[in-house]
């Protein structure tokens, strides 16, 4: 009998949800294909350029899904899910006052964590719970009523959990647990026919439609499935000359003719589908909620602390211009600020430290210099060092919750007169029961990996003293 590896697990298991997805929402299918049309085109118009932030086959299989529950039980036995799959918790991203609406969910993701595993098969599961405890969104009455509910719903079952505990112990499953493990797990993430309880779920759309789609169901379900894109404007131009409607305008960074940095998203606006609802009178009848909708993603260079910073400074700018002029466009307005504050130039990002990069030597341009010191900004000025840019993986606060508000119909209601609860990384860490990493971290450690064997291959010593160039 053979045995099926946690990448080959996880591989299958964005196949298997992508397939049920497909039939669920057919839209989907639409962006799949336009998707993967543009990224073919992208290829023939750039060559191997194209494939500078990850082969061609990565990109194609490419999926990050988005799921929601409803309390801490829940957020730590879908961990316990998703590490059958080599899937880690990474990063703790707080949407709650990211956006104007009402989205009272914090959130971490699920990813492979290593290099090598995110080349296989870089599946990751953007995953929010519902923030019960933060009394701006639900009262004591409220807070007191979700948890009862929660206790009571069961979202992932006992064999569920004890074949994904038994495969993240033992590195896979042997090929016929390995398709039980996918069955169950699959299903799991499927849309209920179960009728929805007409009022209870009304009254939580009232104060938000991510907590009606959280708590107002007795499962839960794949909220959006996202292939990435190598050319997200012409994904957007495609979609819409299909008759799709999108939202309004891509999320995060402007195209402009530098580095494509952090993450880019956009999708088709909530689809009506039909439910069954349940109402107070004891009757079923139909109706229709707008939940679901299809998201896609255009992936650049991660961005250090330093770069970061810069970055949400540019994000203030761009804010601060539109309130002085309405007139503007955000995109035109953006791709100026970039253009004003940002290198354009991948080596000038690395060399003033802003992004991450691995890096491959040029022996021919250190020949005959001393063995060092040497910083890493003098090599990569040099050129003996090659900068190689390393793949945002994660997420942004901001542009996850634009594309959730961009999809609600209704702002929902916030009582900015009560005190926030505090959620934080470390909380988040003792919610699922496991270290929640931070993403700067992972990819710091895989640039020092990177200039140590840098500096074995061109015979130098690194200084870890790096000096800034200027950007222009």
């Amino acid at each position: 009998m053979s045995f099926q590896s946690l990448w080959e697990l996880r591989a299958a298991f964005a196949r298997s949800l992508s397939t049920m997805y497909g039939t669920e929402v057919p839209a989907y299918n639409t962006l799949v294909e336009v998707s993967t049309k543009v990224n073919q085109e992208h290829l023939r118009q750039h060559g191997a350029d194209a494939e500078r932030l990850g082969s061609i086959s990565r990109v194609t299989a490419e999926r990050h899904g988005a799921i929601r529950v409803g309390s801490e039980r829940e957020l730590s036995q879908v961990a316990r899910v998703f590490a059958a799959f080599g899937m880690h918790p990474v990063g703790f991203y707080d949407l709650r006052d990211a956006a104007s609406s009402a989205v009272p969910v914090v959130s971490t993701a699920f990813r492979p964590i290593d290099a090598d595993e995110l080349a296989k098969n870089p599946f990751r599961v953007f995953t929010s719970m519902l923030a019960v405890e933060d009394p701006r969104f639900f009262d004591a009455q409220l807070q007191r009523e979700l948890d009862d509910f929660f206790n009571r719903r069961e979202l992932f079952g006992p064999e569920l959990l004890e074949l994904a505990d038994r495969a993240a112990a033992a590195g896979g499953l042997p090929d016929a647990e390995a398709k039980r493990l996918l069955e169950l797990a699959t299903r799991a993430f499927e849309l209920s026919a179960e009728p929805v309880d007409y009022d209870w779920y009304r009254r939580l759309e009232a104060i938000s439609a991510v907590a009606s789609d959280i708590g107002g169901v007795t499962t839960t379900h794949i909220n959006h499935l996202t292939p990435r894109v190598l050319d997200i404007d012409a994904l957007y131009a495609g979609m819409e000359a299909l008759g799709i409607t999108m939202i309004d305008e891509i999320q995060g960074p402007p195209r402009w003719d530098g580095p494509d940095v952090l993450l880019r998203q956009t999708s088709f606006k909530a689809l009506g589908e039909k439910r069954m609802f349940r109402h107070s009178d004891g009757s079923v009848r139909p109706g229709e909620l707008r939940v679901r909708f299809g998201e896609v993603e255009a992936r650049g260079i991660a961005l250090t602390p330093a770069g970061r910073d810069v970055y949400d400074r540019m994000v203030a700018e761009v804010d601060a211009r539109l309130a002085a002029d309405a007139d503007v466009v955000r995109q035109d307005v953006a791709r100026t600020v970039w253009e004003e504050n940002l290198p354009n130039t991948e080596a000038e990002l690395a060399a003033q430290g802003l992004a991450y990069f691995t890096f491959k030597p040029h022996p021919e341009v250190i020949a005959g210099r001393p063995a060092g010191p040497i910083t890493l900004t003098e090599l990569i000025v040099s050129g003996a060092a090659v900068p190689e840019p390393i793949v945002y993986e994660d997420f942004l606060p901001r542009s996850a919750a634009g594309i959730f508000q961009s999809n609600l119909t209704d702002g929902g209601t916030k009582n900015d007169a009560e005190q926030a609860t505090a959620y934080d990384i470390d909380r988040m860490s003792r919610i699922i029961g496991r270290e929640v990493l931070d993403p700067n971290n992972l990819y710091q450690a895989q640039q020092d990996v990177s200039v140590t064997e840098l500096a074995k291959d061109l015979g130098v010593e690194i200084s870890p003293a790096s000096a800034a160039i200027s950007s222009h």
